[in-house]
């Protein structure tokens, strides 16, 4: 394509030379740019131009241009906005993906850029903007599908969407019955938005669900807003939906400003031609491919064409994608029955024309010509500090290697290491199997069972990885520091039963390393702290020049330097021959000065690589929010999800990921090419679970993202709540979220509420409490309670539900109320005064008693797997004197001591005590009350400085380690 500065709009000038957003709006058909300050807010009446520049690891940078189209915009400004966004690309060097984005059906991709929605507001630059003056608070109801926020009508609610209703003073978020747990939690992000945004962060927040209109007062506060209860009815299924999912793929060729169908029984790569232009009608997507060769004005006609095709079907809802040939998106490339895997098309020859081109019209040119990538250390991000253990597999077992063979590994055999490290607040494990190239089938199989056998033993806790000979990942060579991959299999006594038979049986000669035969070593690592010694084959051709080498027969040593090997590879291989020859004098060689007993050695000299063919050992560095589907280091993000029968699962793409897309009912999948990482959610199913491995594995074969991934990459397996150093280092981890209890719903929206706080679990009946201090048997009528209200002003009238009455004082007057209905009672939970109320409360014994009754040990096939509890109502507390598990204990505590109507004077029993304070009743008092019973210290305090002192003791006992924990919850049970 031929470029023309005349053809470009100077509003692009030094666009594009910087990570990062770019945003213009279109005001006289011209783009503008907008201040950074203004991301993120759009109005209906407009249009916009987005521009999404990502810098990889190499400092190449790719494009992504979103022209969106507000839904009360003219058709000539969206005609504009398309215009403008090819002219865009061609300043930009004609490589960037273009997306067309229609208010309230926007592509994933777009709205990551704006976490977590985007609110149109209405007006536009032609009306001044008068509507950002309003000062009544406006009550708005939206619809949560996925990640659109979309306003809707008060009668659009129904079962399978979340909605959220903003009001002066609360929002509420209202969950349809059939909406998953992660739609609700995902929606609650919107919540916190609308909160900071319209309300400064003060107005409180209400959760309803759908179906249960007497649970609490808040249901009948929402509906009330609506007039009152009233059946919703089911969503069904528009025209548009069915046209998007059910239209075939047909390929039309666009000339002239003409669309004309491709006839063909196959759709292959082949029928597109460089010099023409042509749409990919696929329903829900629209592709419009451009060729390399076509001119600006036939892309122009292209995009043209495409948009009267969506817009003459009557499908809004069509997402248009236009791609330049050579820079095809993933999901393009799929749509094909066929399609070459080949490099990108653009030469350097081709990017250099273009960025002499702009650098003559004065245009930076950062960014277009790739620079050679940065070489640095790669880092292990984890403690080289810990335990090794190391066990050879034989057979079905597992033989335990002695610490000075450790780092012996051998390529006919499998093996099992445990790897225990000081983390953050515990010890860590890392448990895995390495496979070595020549291993035989039935000992891969037994060295993964009997690898799953241990983390199972210990609860699923530590994180686990599966490695193949030749793909170790940094973090295996960090931790054996020194590493040597010996030839074909174990000598004498390191050779595996099974691999003796198989050899035997295949009559397969036996090349084992022998100390006193020939053998060839090529030496690589970064440093004394990670360095191997790999054993290859001892000829010529397996020389390498950017490599160092040792060559050994009998008792004669060589070591090889190739030229382009450094002074620190060198060093590397004096530290290799202490391990290998300690006791032998070695020869020195360089790179074509060799003697002729080297090359004998070697059965003559030959050719052999003079450069570096691959690079190894590399670790790559996330760029945050890129999504790369070439080779040069991204990472790439997806989730799996699956039913339990059919076990077919669906890979989902996640843009621009945080911690807070780790969702508990989730397989997560973390793809740095080079490895990845298979996060498993709490709440998984068992039976999902233990196919974490597998899953990852048919990551690998099917190749998603057509990347050319090696299926025996290192997988590791991640469970939440024990991330190790080196996943969480890609996240802006914080540790207390993966540690709290409950669903990704109810952990969210404790977060919301209480800034963090984990959860207390509450079931639906709490189970009675004997007031003499121990758990007695089924409670009469009297002694059953019903769940209360954490707000301490909460109105209950006898005979009526939160709910109704809720609704009922929105319409009801109380000057002709029932007469036969009490009148609401004002009850405090926790009254200051000591003035005593009709409600006695339960005796600190009883809530001990209860506590404790929790401390029961599971069952051992329960502690094989962790499980989230259920949650019945969910009490959540904010205290930032205490940590999160000691609040819920002591909200937990709190709670089994308020109880609602039950007779006076039910709760005497050691309520009648005098108050004595601490440091008397202390066994360390130096002034001792005598006149106590010694065996309850605690029932003669206060009812403040108990709770004080409690609190303090919670803290003790968390900051213990949790087999200390277990121990002292057992003795408490006991006792």
């Amino acid at each position: 394509m031929s470029v023309s500065m005349r053809d470009l709009d100077p509003a692009f000038k030094g666009a594009g030379q910087k990570d990062g957003l770019e945003i213009w709006r279109i005001e006289n058909f011209n783009p503008v740019p907008i201040p950074q300050s203004s991301y993120g807010k759009f109005f209906t009446g407009d249009s916009y131009m987005i521009l999404k520049t990502t810098a990889s690891k190499s400092g190449a940078l790719r494009y992504d241009i979103h022209y969106w189209l507000g839904k009360e915009t003219s058709q000539d400004e969206a005609g504009a906005a398309a215009i403008k966004t090819v002219e865009l690309d061609a300043a930009l060097g004609g490589r960037a993906v273009q997306y067309r984005e229609v208010q309230g059906h926007e592509t994933e991709k777009f709205l990551s850029y704006f976490k977590p929605c985007i609110i149109p507001q209405e007006g536009g630059a032609a009306s001044g903007f008068k509507h950002v003056e309003a000062e009544k608070h406006k009550t708005r109801l939206f619809v949560c599908k996925g990640k659109h926020v979309v306003p809707f009508a008060r009668s659009s609610l129904n079962h399978d969407d979340v909605f959220i209703l903003d009001t002066e003073s609360k929002i509420f978020q209202f969950n349809g019955s059939n909406s998953c747990i992660q739609e609700r939690a995902k929606a609650l992000e919107v919540v916190q938005f609308i909160k900071d945004t319209y309300h400064d962060g003060k107005c409180e927040i209400a959760s309803v669900e759908d179906g249960k209109l007497m649970s609490d007062s808040e249901s009948g506060e929402f509906w009330a807003c609506f007039g009152g209860f009233a059946p919703l009815p089911r969503r069904t299924v528009s025209d548009d939906d069915k046209f998007a999912d059910s239209h075939p793929p047909e390929l039309l060729c666009v000339g002239k400003g003409k669309t004309e169908p491709v006839e063909t029984d196959s759709l292959t790569k082949k029928l597109l031609e460089t010099n023409k232009c042509y749409i990919l009608d696929c329903g829900l997507e629209v592709y419009v491919w451009m060729g390399r060769n076509t001119s600006l004005d036939e892309r122009k006609s292209a995009s043209g064409a495409a948009d009267k095709l969506v817009s003459g079907t009557g499908r809004p809802k069509s997402h248009i994608v236009r791609v330049i040939e050579g820079f095809e998106t993933v999901m393009f490339k799929s749509k094909f029955d066929s399609w070459p895997r080949a490099s990108q098309m653009m030469s350097e020859d081709g990017r250099g024309k273009v960025a002499a081109l702009l650098k003559r019209q004065g245009l930076d040119v950062k960014g277009l010509l790739k620079s050679e990538p940065v070489k640095e250390e790669p880092q292990p991000y984890i403690d080289c500090t810990g335990h090794l253990q190391v066990w050879r597999v034989n057979s079905k077992e597992k033989i335990l290697l002695p610490a000075t063979d450790q780092s012996k590994f051998y390529s006919g055999d499998c093996y099992i290491f445990q790897y225990s490290y000081p983390g953050e607040d515990k010890e860590e494990h890392l448990i895995g199997t390495w496979v070595g190239k020549t291993s035989i089938e039935e000992e891969r199989a037994s060295a993964l069972s009997l690898a799953n056998k241990m983390v199972e033993s210990m609860k699923f806790l530590p994180c686990q990885v599966r490695i193949y000979e030749g793909s170790e990942p940094i973090q295996f060579h960090a931790i054996l520091q020194s590493c040597i991959v010996f030839k074909v299999c174990g000598i004498l006594g390191g050779l595996s039963d099974g691999y003796k038979n198989y050899i035997a049986e295949k009559e397969i000669p036996d090349e084992t390393y022998s100390e006193d035969g020939l053998a060839l070593f090529r030496i690589q690592g970064f440093g004394p702290d990670n360095m191997q010694a790999i054993q290859v084959e001892p000829v010529a051709s397996s020389l390498n020049s950017t490599y160092c080498y040792i060559l050994h027969s009998d008792s004669t040593v060589f070591t090889w330097s190739g030229g382009l090997a450094t002074s620190d590879d060198q060093e590397l291989v004096d530290r290799m021959l202490d391990l290998i020859k300690p006791d032998l004098p070695c020869k020195s060689h360089k790179e074509g000065v060799e003697s002729e007993l080297f090359w004998d050695l070697l059965r003559g000299k030959s050719e052999y690589p003079k450069r570096l063919v691959s690079v190894l050992l590399v670790t790559f560095v996330v760029s945050k929010g890129a999504f790369k589907i070439d080779l040069d280091g991204e990472l790439n993000w997806g989730v799996i999800s699956s039913p339990i029968k059919s076990h077919r699962y669906v890979v989902k793409e996640i843009y621009n990921f945080s911690q807070d897309d780790l969702m508990t009912e989730d397989i997560c999948i973390l793809d740095c090419h080079a490895e990845i990482f298979v996060w498993v959610g709490q709440q998984v199913d068992p039976k999902i679970k233990i196919q974490a491995l597998t899953i990852g594995e048919k990551f690998l074969e099917h190749d998603f993202l057509l990347e050319n991934l090696s299926r025996e990459a290192p997988i590791y397996i991640v469970m939440e709540g024990s991330e190790p150093p080196f996943f969480t280092r890609f996240f802006k981890w914080e540790s207390a979220k993966s540690a709290m209890l409950g669903n990704s719903f109810q952990r969210k929206l404790a977060i919301l509420k209480n800034g963090g706080a984990a959860l207390v679990l509450k079931h639906k009946r709490r189970a009675s409490v004997s007031y003499g201090g121990r758990s007695g048997g089924v409670p009469d009528k009297s002694q059953r309670s019903r769940s209360m209200s954490v707000s301490p002003d909460r109105v209950r009238v006898r005979g009526r539900s939160p709910a109704f009455n809720a609704l009922a004082a929105n319409f009801e007057n109380t000057n002709t109320r029932n007469l036969s209905t009490p009148p609401p009672m004002v009850r405090k939970l926790y009254p200051k005064s000591g003035a005593q109320d009709t409600v006695k409360p339960a005796s600190k014994f009883s809530a001990i008693s209860h506590l404790t009754s929790s401390f029961e040990p599971p069952s051992a096939r329960e502690n094989l797997i962790p499980r989230s509890q259920k949650v019945g109502s969910v009490t959540t507390i904010s205290n930032p004197e205490t940590t999160d598990e000691g609040v819920s204990m002591s909200k937990r505590i709190e709670s089994l001591t308020i109880k609602e109507d039950v007779q006076e004077g039910e709760a005497e029993d050691d309520e009648g005590l005098p108050v004595h304070p601490y440091d008397r009743i202390n066994t360390d008092s130096t002034d001792p009350i005598t006149d106590i019973d010694v065996t309850k210290r605690e029932a003669y305090l206060s009812s403040a400085e108990f709770q004080e002192k409690l609190g303090m003791a919670k803290n003790e006992f968390y900051k213990l380690p949790k087999w200390k924990q277990n121990k002292l919850k057992m003795a408490v049970r006991l006792f």
